[in-house]
């Protein structure tokens, strides 16, 4: 009976509840409870993303990267860049407003540029930007960011100069690519810590939440603890 209870509750939830329950389980393994963090998503809308806005899996990916926002950040909130040739912050994505996000704030809006190509620099810049400049803030930086190829290699410069900065880029490839760029991360010297990950994930949308988290979540305690000890993270 205990069970079938526990069943019913677990049914009854709501997709960002669930998620967040497998979200905090998975920081409970990575010992990882307790952390706070301010949660970014960059998501590339280049020309080649173009079905994946439309069938409604970038919308998922943002709802299961903001379910580890409301674990990490104190607000519930998740911070979103989409990015081709040009890029856009977009409003912060919350509980009350994730239906229909993408749709709203990104396929809807005719003021933003969509599915050109690549240029990743400048939207790491901003991003650096906002985490280090205009809202500076003792609390480490978690970056998401979503790609499925063709990335420029002048991103290893600007990676190599954030590392000083409390930001992590955890780069998620999807898709089939071969990811060259983003593949020689962890070889990349120069850095005081190791500040960068990479996986790929062929299809994201087959992929389940518990292996999501696990990936998403497994290089960012390690970075947290080197960064603590080089004092990049503030107490």
């Amino acid at each position: 009976m205990a069970a079938a209870a526990a069943s019913e509750n677990v049914s009854s939830l709501s997709p960002i509840d669930l998620r967040k329950k497998i979200v905090q389980i998975t920081l409970e393994k990575k010992k990882l409870t307790g952390v706070m963090a301010r949660v970014g998503l960059v998501l590339d809308i280049s020309g080649s993303m173009q079905n994946l806005y439309k069938n409604g899996t970038v919308q998922e990916v943002v709802e299961r990267i903001l379910a580890v926002a409301c674990k990490f950040d104190d607000n519930g909130t998740l911070d979103v860049w989409i990015y081709d040739n040009e890029f856009s912050r977009l409003p912060s994505a919350s509980e009350n407003d994730i239906d229909q996000y993408v749709q709203k704030h990104v396929i809807n809006n005719k003021n933003i540029h969509k599915f050109g190509r690549n240029n990743e620099p400048p939207v790491m810049m901003d991003v650096i930007r906002k985490y280090t400049v205009e809202e500076d803030s003792p609390l480490p930086v978690f970056l998401v960011f979503i790609n499925d190829g063709g990335v420029v290699k002048p991103i290893k410069k600007v990676i190599t100069d954030s590392a000083v900065q409390p930001i992590f880029w955890q780069f998620v490839g999807i898709g089939h690519s071969d990811f060259e760029v983003l593949k020689k991360l962890d070889a990349m010297e120069g850095r005081i810590v190791d500040n960068a990950n990479f996986i790929h994930i062929e299809d994201i949308a087959s992929i389940s939440d518990e292996q999501l988290y696990h990936l998403l979540l497994n290089e960012f305690p390690v970075w947290l603890k080197e960064a603590a000890n080089k004092r990049i993270i503030r107490k």
